[in-house]
């Protein structure tokens, strides 16, 4: 199995920083928080790299709020600039995972969106019922508070068997570490 090092000076230029924010306020030009980031959008990304380069960059408390659509959820976000780095450390590791994933999983992949999904199932659907023909029967599911429960340990053992960059797993530490504490304070 191949891994990986080297690639946190990979994540933390201007450059993968600059496509990791358009990539964040993308669908969110008119929010407030992304509006207020970009009146000194230079400073706070040359802030933000400053942080990551030196090291000493440390997520924001999340916001936790409710959201009715139409089952209530309890929601946690990051702050803007946490995202600007959740999309930075993305678009380094994202392509060392996505090829090992299987071919129909569409959960936030490039070029599988809703319609990839949509035409996948039709095709089982078809292949199931023998074009039809047949009766099938599909289950649809949810799992219950499935990201507040992903156990961090089992989740840093996989991606440690890809990543051997030692800065690019404490960044990831110190992301999840936000999320603990998001956990404990909230009770998920």
């Amino acid at each position: 199995m191949k891994s990986h090092k080297n690639l946190y000076k990979q994540i933390i230029p201007l450059g993968n920083l600059t496509l990791a924010w358009r990539k964040a306020r993308k669908g969110k030009t008119k929010r407030d928080y992304v509006i207020y980031f970009e009146e000194s959008l230079i400073e706070n990304l040359l802030q933000l790299h400053e942080e990551l380069k030196n090291q000493t960059y440390s997520p924001k408390p999340l916001k936790t709020f409710i959201l009715r659509d139409p089952k209530t959820r309890k929601i946690s976000k990051s702050a803007f600039r946490d995202r600007i780095v959740h999309h930075a450390l993305c678009n380094i590791i994202e392509p060392i995972f996505d090829k090992t994933f299987i071919y129909d999983n569409c959960a936030n992949r490039k070029g599988k969106g809703t319609l990839f999904a949509i035409n996948r199932f039709d095709y089982f659907k078809r292949k199931v019922t023998n074009n039809l023909t047949n009766e099938a029967f599909c289950l649809k599911a949810d799992i219950k508070h499935y990201f507040q429960e992903i156990n961090h340990k089992v989740l840093l053992a996989i991606i440690q068997k890809k990543i051997k960059d030692k800065q690019v797993l404490q960044l990831i530490r110190n992301i999840l570490r936000e999320r603990e504490r998001e956990r404990e304070t909230h009770n998920f």
